[in-house]
């Protein structure tokens, strides 16, 4: 029987950032982090395709909450006490520069999340924080002050525990048995299967700003566009899936969108045609795009309004007009089942926030038991905003260890 002042379940992003910031607080404690696989970190390695997208260039906590489709509300108090700023200047004094991209997302400054991985060993290694890998909890419980785990390797008894295991079924399961509510899981960022002849020829292509409706329901999203070889993905799909990660589990990934790839209304948009349809009267439809759009869609939506190629716009009567003003500002598509990115998987669901407290990230249900990370039922859009979830929940859990 091994003891530790802190355990920490989990060897992930969350897992390592509360660890090291737990020794340097208070480098009298005793620190250990148990991890299931052979090596840890492994989501931070795949995160922003390679590069780790560490947080984003959002400065106010009430606007970076936005970003959260379940926490908007439990986050505004934390990210008050630590967030994106914090962020920067934590990796910043340990020599790791972040920058910033057009779109907001932060990366280091090598674009490889092996420097942040190699920062977190670094610092893991130079504090005395214990890492055991390949080592699988098996049970937690209480007695009397301490906790006691029990693993597939050894028991371990620590006065503090702290859960930062991501998505993992299996310790929920064992958080149950500690009476705390599970919101069940679903999945939270996903891209949308569609099988359609206007996109099945044309993958790669990015409309850059369209609006997106899931038909018979509130929700709605813009931004990029991207035609996949199996649908539609990027940001305006990817924040849909984020806001309706539980209706759309409920509808079985079934549904029907409607994408506006103009951003205009279907009169305003039918206006514009007629003018394109005098001042370009001997122009060929099928070969000038119009509205900006990538020139392979717009061929696409133009065969799609019964508009052959050869036809000039002169030759356009009122009804293919028409279909092609539909077409471009109400395109409607079967959506039949998602696709997720394995490695870069969060979910919606996790430790029910009602039994947190915030302020401290300590369950309201067992003392000295915290949590940080996506073990909790905090999920956000892409784009660096649940790693922030991660780091300020992780530095909050380790502040109060500490003192």
């Amino acid at each position: 029987m091994e003891y530790y002042d802190v355990i920490i379940i989990g060897g992930g992003a969350a897992g390592f950032f509360a660890a090291i910031n737990v020794a340097e607080i208070n480098p009298d404690l005793r620190i250990a982090i148990l991890e299931k696989s052979k090596e840890g970190l492994q989501k931070v390695k795949v995160s922003g395709g390679g590069r780790c997208n560490v947080t984003h260039a959002e400065f106010m906590p009430s606007e970076l909450v936005q970003n959260y489709p379940r926490g908007e509300k439990e986050l505004l108090g934390p990210f008050h006490q630590f967030m994106t700023g914090d962020t920067i200047a934590w990796f910043e004094k340990r020599g790791v520069a972040l920058k910033i991209e057009e779109d907001g997302r932060m990366f280091p400054e090598s674009n490889s999340s092996q420097t942040i991985i190699d920062c977190f060993l670094t610092e893991a290694n130079k504090h005395k924080v214990a890492v055991f890998y390949s080592t699988t909890v098996q049970s937690i419980n209480k007695h009397q002050e301490f906790w006691e785990i029990k693993t597939n390797t050894n028991n371990f008894h620590a006065k503090n525990i702290v859960v930062a295991t991501g998505s993992s079924p299996k310790v929920w399961r064992l958080l149950e048995k500690l009476n705390h509510h599970i919101v069940k899981p679903v999945p939270s960022l996903f891209t949308f299967n569609v099988n359609d002849k206007r996109i099945k020829n044309i993958p790669g292509v990015v409309a850059q700003d369209v609006l997106v409706k899931v038909l018979s329901s509130k929700l709605e999203s813009q931004g990029p566009l991207l035609i996949t070889h199996v649908g539609f993905s990027a940001p305006a799909i990817l924040k849909l899936s984020a806001w309706g990660a539980i209706e759309l589990a409920e509808k079985n990934y079934k549904f029907q969108i409607e994408i506006n790839f103009i951003k205009q209304d279907f009169q305003e948009c039918l206006g514009a045609l007629k003018d394109i349809k005098q001042a370009l009267a001997k122009k060929t439809v099928f070969k000038f795009s119009q509205f900006e759009l990538p020139k392979r869609l717009w061929q696409q939506l133009v065969l799609a309004s019964t508009i052959d190629e050869s036809t000039k716009w002169a030759e356009i009567n009122k009804k293919q007009l028409e279909t092609l003003a539909t077409q471009l500002t109400k395109a409607v598509f079967n959506v039949d089942g998602k696709s997720t990115f394995k490695e870069e998987f969060v979910t919606a669901g996790g430790v029910d926030l009602k039994e947190v407290n915030f302020k401290t990230f300590e369950s309201k249900l067992h003392k000295n038991l915290y949590f940080a990370g996506e073990v909790l039922n905090i999920d956000a859009i892409t784009g660096g905003f649940n790693f922030q979830n991660a780091w300020t929940g992780a530095y909050i859990v380790a502040k109060n260890i500490s003192n």
